[in-house]
């Protein structure tokens, strides 16, 4: 049976949290889905990340050539953010899918279609092959990575949430999360390691194409992992008791409110971590004339660093409440990012590792709780749709813009001090959505709304 985006929900006594029965008896279950949530999240941000140290490194002048330095660069940063405009897409149609068909079948969609792009670009002529065709593909590729990005997230988040027990959700709602430094960390160890034993005139010529194909090797494990795991008993009870036609028009009419929220706080978080992340080593090598090599350095010791703590303060969130938790993060990370960009123009590659450090492990403090916090914002029937548009909305908002807002306001009048106060202001509205979220989460689970709850 399947009900109008208007239709009422099925009535009748609420169902049992996530975790309630099977996930709370089957901790090998809980381990498996855990893993697997883990596994293919860190492949798909391996390859969304090797092709923004690609476009650093090699995409300026391999398919952009005869520009300048800032044009290059504003190129190349452009090319990045395409696939960010393509994941709320992605997020609209895998969400979809992921609410009619299942998270599970959905997941294995997003891991292929990421694998399949990701190791075409690898294989894809350069302009001195096939003149202006090779940047018109590499965008379109990139639309295809960011397309698959958009519908994996919130499936992810989703099975690993959903089988936990409710009390634990912020915990393993956080492995997936780890699926982005995990991803930062393989993406920056293959390409120090392509550093260290082909010659820079290799890598810019045909090196920087491996991480692009070993993707493929990856997608097979993924798809193994993935495919071992069993779908989610919210989804499960959902379906049963009637799935929507069109969930995220039910998402966009009554859940408004939390789509706000969800891209507040996700456009503060991840416009910290790119910043940290690719942006730092784009400034350091072409601004203050540094070498790439320790900046790769430093993001992926830090990435490493992160790993435990992500966990860690998700752990914590379960008993201080999901939204404070992002909130006070988002105090802490105002802090760090205030001094990031002072500290980046230092040119000591010491206190460049301090300022990555300082932005990357504040904004952890939300990062690990955000996941359970949007899952948790939404009834089960439309919760793939509503958790994926907010967050890839956010990111387009936060992580896309900022590197080309950042980079805009550094060569303009108002300088180093307008860009802090950019980055702030992103952060601080992070925080306002996470209070924003459990206020509008209360009260749908005050009116009835079932799977939907506050802090």
């Amino acid at each position: 049976m399947t009900t109008s985006p208007s239709a009422p929900r099925p009535t009748g006594p609420p169902e049992p949290s996530a975790g309630e029965g099977a996930g709370e008896a089957d901790p090998r279950r809980l381990r498996r889905v855990a893993l697997a949530s883990l596994v293919g999240t860190s492949i798909e941000w391996y390859d969304f990340y090797i092709y923004g140290l690609a476009a650093i490194i090699v995409f300026g002048p391999q398919f952009f050539p005869g520009a300048s330095t800032l044009a290059a660069t504003l190129a190349a940063f452009g090319t990045f953010a395409v696939g960010f405009v393509a994941r709320p897409i992605g997020g609209v149609i895998f969400g979809h899918l992921g609410d009619k068909l299942g998270r599970k079948n959905t997941l294995v969609a997003t891991l292929l279609t990421m694998g399949i792009s990701t190791a075409l670009i690898g294989l894809l002529p350069t302009y001195a092959t096939i003149g202006v065709a090779a940047p018109i593909l590499l965008v379109l590729l990139r639309v295809l990575q960011g397309f698959a990005v958009g519908g994996e997230w919130g499936g992810a988040v989703l099975i690993s949430v959903e089988h936990a027990p409710e009390k634990r959700r912020g915990f393993f709602g956080a492995f997936p999360q780890l699926g982005v430094p995990i991803g930062l960390i393989a993406a920056n160890g293959a390409f120090l390691l392509l550093a260290a034993v082909v010659s820079p005139e290799a890598l810019t010529s045909w090196a920087w194409r491996v991480p692009f194909l070993f993707s493929a090797l990856l997608v097979g494990v993924g798809l193994y992992v993935r495919l071992k795991v069993e779908e989610s008993p919210e989804f499960e009870r959902s379906e049963r008791a009637g799935s929507m036609r069109l969930p995220i028009v039910s998402v966009l009419r009554e859940h408004s409110g939390q789509v706000l929220c969800g891209i507040l706080i996700f456009g503060g978080i991840t416009a910290v971590g790119y910043i940290a992340a690719v942006f730092s080593i784009s400034y350091g090598t072409s601004q203050l004339d540094l070498p790439r090599a320790p900046l790769l350095a430093i993001v992926l010791v830090v990435a490493l660093i992160e790993l435990p703590l992500t966990l860690w303060f998700s752990q914590r969130a379960d008993t201080w409440g999901l939204s404070r938790t992002v909130a006070w993060g988002a105090v802490a990370t105002a802090v760090a990012i205030a001094a990031f960009l002072p500290l980046m123009a230092s040119g000591s590659l010491l206190l460049i590792a301090l300022a990555v450090a300082a932005a990357r492990i504040a904004s952890d403090v939300m990062w690990g709780p955000s996941a359970a916090l949007a899952a948790q914002s939404y009834p089960p029937e439309v919760r793939y749709s509503g958790a994926s548009v907010g967050y890839q909305l956010g990111s387009i908002f936060g992580g896309a813009l900022a590197p080309i807002v950042v980079t805009l306001l550094l060569a303009s009048s108002v300088g180093m001090a307008g860009a802090s106060v950019y980055l702030v202001v992103m952060v601080a509205l992070s925080g306002v959505g996470a209070l924003g979220a459990a206020k509008l989460s209360r009260r749908s689970h005050a009116a009835g709304v079932t799977g939907a709850g506050g802090d």
